[in-house]
């Protein structure tokens, strides 16, 4: 049951970022409303005095190539993620995650800004967004600031963010020509399932099909998100194989369990991330171009 609450529907950005200043920390935004609702209907948990509704907040919504950049309004939903020209064209492996996401209800309604706030290990769209090199703008009434997404997160579902500011735009650089990524989660279920592990790559090769550029971000893996520095170093210089990325996906593990230490779902983690890490890799490339034998 949810408790009574104000609730406030602002009709433009100026309105609503007033609301938060002069209601925070009592108040919370909802987007989808997909986290926040089902939240606040579990005992136990706190129901914010007010709740504001950017639902109404036009401005917050689209997809724009600015720039040599993509830029994506909080508001945006994961099917329009999902199904976005642009963004299968210069980040598809941010098409593939929203694809992952929920059901068709939930994709429909929830948004890649809700998910990002919410900063729940599980968010789908975490990885691919720190692979793109995704930085966030937040306003409040006093200002506004911009964010790397990877430096955006303190620990789960705590972000950096102040209770008056607002997130406004997700901004990341279109990947260049030829440069291939992908997305692969892993869930209890086929559909409607949260991540138990996942892993966004980017993956790029120069003539002589040897990498130059290599990023590998796994989900619901580390206390917080991060690109594994260790297993991208390995890939730099090296012509693919299987060898290779399985090589890639192990070191990832270890990096892993270092942070993280041993707990009761490590057994089952440390063998699986390497699997994922391969795949994501091997999706980077063009049909049956994965070499087997030794790297280098």
């Amino acid at each position: 049951m949810i408790r009574p609450f104000e609730y406030i529907a602002p009709g433009d950005l100026e309105r609503a970022l007033a609301a938060l200043s002069e209601r925070a920390p009592d108040a919370k935004v909802l987007a989808g409303g997909t986290d926040l609702l089902l939240k606040m209907r579990r005992p136990g948990v706190v129901t914010p005095r007010v709740v504001v509704d950017i639902g109404l907040l036009n401005e917050l919504r689209g997809i724009a190539e600015i720039n040599g950049s993509v830029v994506v309004g909080p508001l945006v939903t994961h099917a329009e993620t999902s199904s976005s020209p642009s963004i299968r064209r210069y980040a598809n492996l941010l098409s593939a995650a929203a694809s992952a996401v929920g059901s068709p209800q939930v994709r429909n309604r929830g948004t890649i800004g809700g998910n990002v706030m919410n900063a729940a290990p599980c968010a789908d769209s975490v990885p691919p967004l720190i692979a793109l090199g995704a930085r966030v703008t937040l306003r409040s009434a006093g200002g506004s600031r911009e964010v790397d997404v990877a430096d955006f997160f303190v620990k789960p579902y705590v972000t950096v963010a102040l209770p008056d500011e607002l997130l406004t735009e997700i901004r990341f650089p279109k990947l260049p020509p030829g440069t291939r990524s992908s997305f692969v989660k892993l869930g209890r279920r086929n559909a409607v399932a949260i991540a138990r592990l996942s892993v966004a790559a980017v993956l790029a090769q120069d003539k002589r099909g040897m990498i130059i550029d290599a990023r590998v971000v796994p989900g619901s893996a580390f206390p917080i998100w991060r690109r594994v520095g260790e297993a991208e170093r390995l890939l730099i210089g090296e012509k693919p194989s299987a060898e290779l990325f399985s090589l890639s996906g192990r070191i990832a593990s270890e990096a892993m369990v270092a942070a993280t230490g041993r707990r009761w779902s490590t057994e089952y983690k440390e063998r699986v991330l390497p699997v994922l890490v391969r795949r994501a890799l091997e999706s980077c490339l063009p049909v049956h171009k994965v070499e087997e034998g030794r790297p280098g």
